[in-house]
């Protein structure tokens, strides 16, 4: 299955930006949508989400497909996204590299794997059940991590690499992500950049994080910060022209704020392509 490119910017749609996307026209190229707020038997997302379609491409984003859960994946959680993935006809259909159930208990959180072969087995199992329920290949997100395992066979991003390979699906990458991760765990974020395999990627994140006690919490509650800001300048010369959005989860500032800093991304992304000159 195929993943094409989509050269554009856009936009987390949240509710409270509802009204605005439904009076008029906003800048944006695409927007994105977390999927399990819209698998739901009818109700005003659905019908926000359908108005809202018919003027922008809708990327499906979801946090509970648990792709790396060694239970396998729940069948009826993959019957309800391919009906709102039919409804929608989504831009991307996407989930995290994360594990999030184990024997039907449902942690609500994006709890990290350990990169090794067994992992890696487990994850293109998943993906390649995913994307036969779903009936199209999916993008897979870099998570932002606060542990990590001993012996593992490989970096992230040769475990992205190789999942995309062997299960054939596209990849998402979240710059603030490798930046959280890179700090909390003492790696170079740079080095992440120039070792992920550029040719899957077909949307990018950018967000902000908070500081904790101890290390970086990826809470998307802050505008984009510098450090991030730089890293998005430095991949994309690599990546070409492709989707960039900004999440914002919380704390969420007027559009006109958001508007402001998607504009930031389109400077940045001009500069760095060659015919941008």
């Amino acid at each position: 299955m195929t993943i094409p490119t989509f050269d554009g910017f856009g936009l987390g749609l949240r509710k409270p930006h509802y009204e605005p996307f439904l009076a008029h026209a906003v800048d944006v190229d695409f927007v994105e949508v977390i999927s399990e707020n819209f698998m739901v038997d009818g109700g005003r997302p659905l019908q926000v989400l359908d108005r809202v379609r018919q003027r922008y491409p809708v990327a499906l984003h979801g946090v509970s497909m648990s792709i790396g859960s060694a239970d396998g994946l729940d069948p009826a959680y993959l019957r309800r996204l391919r009906t709102l993935v039919d409804a929608v006809e989504p831009l991307f259909v996407s989930d995290h590299l994360s594990w999030s159930r184990i024997d039907g208990f449902n942690s609500h959180d994006l709890l990290p794997l350990p990169y090794t072969v067994e992992a890696l087995d487990v994850v293109c199992a998943n993906v390649e059940r995913a994307q036969e329920a779903l009936g199209r290949a999916m993008l897979l997100e870099n998570p932002s991590t606060y542990i990590d395992f001993a012996g593992a066979d490989m970096t992230e991003w040769q475990f992205l690499d190789e999942v995309a390979r062997r299960a054939g699906c596209g990849l998402l990458l979240d710059v603030n992500n490798v930046f959280v991760s890179a700090t909390n765990h003492g790696f170079d974020p740079v080095a992440y950049l120039d070792g992920v395999p550029a040719r899957r990627i077909r949307q990018v994140h950018l967000a902000g994080h908070s500081q904790g006690r101890e290390m970086l919490i990826d809470t998307h509650d802050q505008p984009v910060p510098p450090s991030v800001w730089d890293l998005y300048a430095h991949v994309m010369p690599r990546l070409g022209p492709i989707a960039t959005m900004i999440e914002r989860d919380d704390d969420i500032p007027p559009l006109a704020d958001l508007l402001e800093e998607l504009d930031i991304a389109r400077d940045l992304a001009a500069g760095a392509r060659p015919e941008a000159a």
